[in-house]
């Protein structure tokens, strides 16, 4: 029988996940990087860890950083060499907590986002947030630069209070709502990093609602809101960029694919 493979720790999720040729000939199957093969050449190409400290931050062995960055390489290199699409998916990962002793304070954007945005929460509360703009409900969680956040009780609303999310992108809003300790996020299209990002925090997804924020969490508490596990992007006819594809929403994951060990 195989050993079981150890879950790869990194620091956040990708926010991009697709990446196309300029002069796409389509058709094309992409390129496959995993995310732990990601985080390899984020901290080593772009942070400039050595893989030693690389394999500290992973908390994996050395020899098994190497595997992993060797590999990562030799897919971008074919990307860069065939012109061939990448999408980032898979692996056999989980997120730091914000408790790697290998990262100073300073370094561990999550350490900093609980400092700032950590909110006290009664035992039966239930708290729901929703992206925010104008009272309505904010298309693209990515972007957003508020939440509406509202404490619940016994399917009522007892309170709420708009919070800035102070500049922080699609790679931290997650941790953003995990500091806030939200059981619930509302919002319009959100992609599929992001969505990996909140089920690996525990938070139920609610997405692809327009309309107004307020209504929208009466009908959550009333049970009239619909749970849509496979929720796309609703821009009206916005275009952008990044991957807003599908993904399995409220789930509670310790590891990715739920095949690791600590």
């Amino acid at each position: 029988m195989p050993r079981p493979t150890k879950c790869r720790t990194i620091c956040r999720f990708p926010q991009t996940l697709e990446f196309i040729p300029a002069k796409d000939e389509g058709g094309r199957e992409p390129v496959i990087l995993t995310v732990d093969e990601y985080e390899t050449i984020r901290l080593i190409d772009r942070e400039g860890l050595s893989q030693e400290q690389c394999s500290l931050r992973m908390q994996v062995a050395r020899t098994t950083v190497q595997k992993i960055y060797d590999s990562a390489r030799r897919k971008l290199a074919n990307v860069l060499v065939e012109g061939l699409p990448l999408k980032i998916e898979g692996g056999e990962v989980r997120l730091c907590r914000g408790a790697n002793r290998y990262c100073s304070p300073e370094e561990c954007f999550k350490q900093e986002i609980e400092r700032i945005f950590r909110k006290s929460k009664g035992e039966n509360i239930m708290r729901i947030a929703v992206t925010y703009e104008n009272g309505q409900i904010y298309q693209h969680f990515g972007h957003t630069e508020q939440f509406n956040v509202y404490d619940t009780e016994d399917g009522k609303i007892v309170s709420s209070e708009v919070v800035s999310t102070n500049g922080q992108g699609h790679g931290a809003l997650a941790e953003v709502l995990n500091a806030l300790q939200v059981d619930v996020l509302i919002c319009g299209g959100i992609g599929g990093g992001a969505q990996a990002a909140l089920a690996s925090v525990g938070i139920k997804l609610y997405g692809g609602f327009i309309g107004d924020a307020d209504a929208a969490v009466e009908s959550l508490l009333a049970g009239h809101l619909t749970y849509i596990p496979d929720v796309m992007c609703s821009h009206h006819g916005e275009a952008h960029g990044g991957n807003c594809g599908g993904g399995h929403h409220g789930e509670s994951h310790e590891c990715q694919h739920g095949r690791c060990v600590d």
